[in-house]
């Protein structure tokens, strides 16, 4: 339309001057006056516009023509008019500009999608109040959303936009309503995939090729699988089915045309020609320009060989592999020894016979050093908390590994946002052989509250919990810190409050990652209290004068190791539990009143470099070994526990129960016992953000002394979803979704235990103020009293779906549904779905 303006106004003014000016007369403007409908201030246009009073112009001269050009240039007019008025005998003009304004947009209107997408579409369009509707604009928005969905697989998408003025308008400017109709339809299902001119490479193999564009199919294994079209998929699939060709040789394939068939029954029908070429086979592979690295180091990093058949695809993953950025391959190998500056090409010297001869040329270029490093986004977190995560110094060799390790540090502290942790390279000078890299960070919520209250065992539970992951000891006494409490140091503080009337529990906890600041040395400290009362039948209350105390110290230190590699943690602790029962008679203990002792060394080795977020790893493995032992005091006592059990052995339960109980309380006065565990987690992402999470578990609680036994504390309790209400003995519960809680462990607990567990998650959100994920699980386990009993494949299945939420501010949330494969110990049924709720569980 602008331009049909445009158009007219130049041949308007061409007629002009052919008819009343064809020898470029000239004129002194007298006065310049602006008509027409339009808001604008006539000074505005007029200064604009370049025109002023004695100026001289000539019809169809370029000053008017450039007053044209900057009007139209303004995008504010439909029409644009300039008229030779009042002409005087002595060559004195008066212009008159009559213009005529675009409407403005009023009010725009989406109709045909969900709510939460006409924000969207609103934005991508630019249909803001006042912008200026032209029939660009109207064109533009219908052509982009119009190929908006059909990239999405909508093919019959169809827009229908359509403008009116806004009536009775108490504003002067003109303005219009925009109503936006968008008919996606359905997306169109693909009937069948076919090729034309493979003859090396089946149908079924290219079409197993395009990983997101399938065919329909009745297949039960291709349920999941969606044979709809998606055009950015499909385009995207092309390229993998050359690809394809490139793994096994045809380095010349390609994609000849491709061609859509829309069928009868509503679905369409892909056709692809190729051009399969000649098979090729790697010949010689010579290194030119490395000085740094042998030709046979390089040539090990390389891992291809003269007569392997032709890869092009591997040949790139093998100079630089985009997917695993801390991969093995030659362009890490120079970029994490200070080459950032280094480039490697492959060039293919000769292809005779089909055998391709190949030069792999380095420009090794000037070792690189760190110049400056900073970091910014931290408005909670104290620099130095983020500086020693970083591996990036100043002064430093350039190192990739180093770049990418630091971002998985500091992912995870927790205290950011793990997805928006970015590097950015600043001033790169290849002659100085320097460079700046700053580090952009997203403060995230790293505390948490707990705040429950339910009805169970008998009465109201009440919870209270606090969570400090980012604490600032150091600021506890400045008022100013409160917000609303010193955080920023990286410490962590917790506490929890617990009760019912029939137990109270207490605890806090507080650690230091780097104590002294200097290397990353951990302290930490615990202190718990609880307290147990009997029911009493007659009241049908607790009995405050029944009690059974525990009260139990940690202290603990882990220092970070470097070998085998500084991924490792080496950790202890010392621990004393303290029992106290006060008339406390039950099945835990045969004696009512009487105390017992815990003092245990746990000595633990862990090696966790999973990347890069805490709560949805994506790659990396999580070890832990630990011991726990106490001492063997059966040693050196002098106590005969042989005599003591066979003693024990002869007694009647019922007549000599004090007997009992006073031989129960020599044996469980100090507690005796060794305790090992293991656990192994993986993370593999096997597609885009799909991550598989095997897992392994084993525990074992044995005795010094067998005269002595195994204790009836610290025992494992396997089955359901892994939380413990209140726990007086040091039990584990240990999580076996689809079994009620601590369902496949003797009444006693088990003193030995092992689990697998295989988890495939995929995720919804990782947004920062919520992390949300979706899971299906298949899982196994047992738990038995001994050895004699213990069959590492004799397990309790079961399998089932999930979903985790993260909320800073409340921590993991979730909920599991599971079904059994197995019955019940002692039972010949398999019961039916179970359903878990989860809460601040590991992820």
């Amino acid at each position: 339309m602008k331009k049909f303006y445009v158009f007219t106004l130049l041949l308007l003014l061409l007629i002009t001057q052919s008819s009343f000016g064809q020898d470029g007369k000239k004129y002194t403007i007298n006065d310049i006056i602006v008509t027409g409908n339009t808001s604008f201030n006539a000074s505005t246009i007029i200064t604009y516009s370049r025109l002023k009073k004695g100026q001289e112009v000539s019809f169809g001269g370029d000053k008017i023509g450039e007053a044209v050009k900057k009007l139209w240039g303004s995008n504010l007019f439909s029409a644009i008019d300039i008229y030779f008025i009042n002409i005087t005998e002595d060559d004195k003009v008066d212009i008159e500009i009559k213009l005529s304004d675009l409407p403005e947009l009023n009010e725009a209107k989406v109709q045909g999608v969900k709510k939460g997408k006409v924000d969207e579409i609103l934005e991508e369009n630019n249909l803001k109040q006042r912008v200026k509707v032209t029939e660009n604009l109207v064109t533009t928005t219908k052509n982009y959303l119009t190929n908006k969905y059909k990239k999405k697989g909508f093919l019959n998408t169809k827009v229908n936009v359509i403008t009116s003025d806004v009536k009775n308008d108490s504003i002067e400017k003109k303005r219009v309503n925009m109503l936006i109709n968008i008919d996606k339809g359905n997306k169109v299902k693909i009937k069948s995939i076919s090729f034309n001119g493979n003859n090396k490479l089946s149908d079924k193999k290219l079409r197993k090729a395009m990983k997101n564009t399938k065919q329909k199919s009745l297949s039960p294994l291709r349920l999941l699988k969606r044979s709809k079209y998606v055009e950015e998929d499909y385009k995207d699939d092309l390229v993998s089915l050359v690809d394809k060709y490139k793994e096994n040789g045809y380095r010349d394939a390609r994609v000849i045309k491709d061609s859509i068939i829309y069928n009868d029954d509503k679905t369409i029908s892909l056709l692809i020609d190729v051009e399969e070429g000649e098979k090729y086979t790697f010949g010689k592979i010579d290194f030119v320009g490395n000085t740094v690295y042998t030709d046979d180091f390089l040539s090990q990093i390389l891992r291809i060989e003269e007569g392997d058949t032709y890869n092009g695809v591997e040949l790139k993953k093998r100079i630089a592999n985009d997917e695993k950025p801390d991969g093995i391959d030659l362009t890490n190998i120079y970029q994490n020894t200070g080459y950032m500056f280094s480039t490697i090409n492959p060039v293919e010297v000769s292809a005779d016979g089909n055998v391709i001869d190949l030069e792999i040329r380095i420009t090794e270029g000037k070792p690189a050093y760190f110049n400056s490093v900073k970091v910014k986004g931290n408005d909670i977190t104290n620099d130095h908390v983020i500086y020693r995560e970083i591996r990036t110094r100043p002064g430093e060799l350039y190192s990739r590994a180093n770049i990418i390790r630091t971002i998985r540090e500091l992912g995870q502290l927790g205290f950011f946002n793990a997805q928006a942790i970015v590097p950015d390279i600043k001033n790169p000078n290849p002659v100085d052989g320097t460079l700046d890299i700053e580090y952009t960070v997203e403060e995230q919520g790293s505390s948490q509250i707990e705040l429950q209250g339910g009805y169970g065992g008998g009465g109201f539970i009440g919870t209270l919990g606090l969570s400090f992951n980012n604490f600032s000891l150091r600021n506890i006494l400045n008022g100013e810190a409160y917000k609303p409490v010193p955080r920023g140091d990286g410490q962590s503080l917790s506490l929890r409050l617990q009760a019912s009337q029939f137990f109270q529990t207490y605890s806090f906890s507080f650690s230091e990652p780097w104590l002294g600041g200097k290397k990353p040395f951990q302290l930490s400290t615990s202190i718990s209290h609880s307290r147990q009362f009997l029911f009493d039948p007659i009241t049908r209350r607790a009995d405050k004068s029944r009690r059974f105390n525990i009260t139990g110290i940690t202290f603990g230190i882990s220092t970070r190791l470097k070998e085998p590699d500084d991924y490792f943690l080496f950790s202890q602790a010392l621990s004393y539990q303290h029992y106290d029962l006060q008339n406390y008679n039950t099945g835990l203990f045969t004696f009512g009143n009487g105390s017992s002792n815990n003092l245990s060394y746990t000595i633990g080795l862990t090696r966790n470099n999973t990347y890069n977020d805490p709560i949805y790893p994506t790659g990396g493995s999580n070890f832990s070994a630990s011991a726990k032992l106490s001492i063997p005091y059966s040693l050196f006592n002098g106590v005969d526990y042989g005599a003591l059990k066979t003693e024990r052995d002869g007694l009647d339960p019922i007549t000599d129960s004090d007997r009992i109980a006073e031989i129960d309380q020599e044996r469980f006065k100090w507690l005796e016992f060794y305790k090992i565990k293991f656990k192994a987690d993986w993370y593999a992402e096997v597609a885009k953000k799909l991550v598989l999470r095997p897992s392994v578990e084993f525990g074992f609680l044995g005795a010094y002394n067998n005269d002595r036994g195994v204790i009836p504390f610290e025992r494992f309790f396997l089955g359901g979803d892994g939380l413990g209400n209140f726990a007086l003995d040091g039990r584990e519960i240990i999580q076996l979704r689809g079994y009620p809680n601590q369902s496949l462990s003797t009444q006693d607990g088990g003193s030995i235990y092992n689990k697998f567990s295989l988890e495939l998650r995929y995720p919804i959100t990782l947004g920062q103020g919520a992390k949300i994920y979706a899971l299906s699980f298949v899982e196994a386990g047992s738990s038995v009293n001994s050895f004699r009993d213990f069959d590492p494949f004799n397990l309790q299945r079961s399998a089932g779906l999930g979903v985790r939420i993260f909320m800073p501010a409340f921590g993991l949330l979730g909920i599991d549904f599971g079904k059994p494969f197995d019955p019940l110990p002692g039972q010949n049924q398999v019961g039916g779905w179970e359903t878990h709720f989860i809460i601040g569980q590991q992820f």
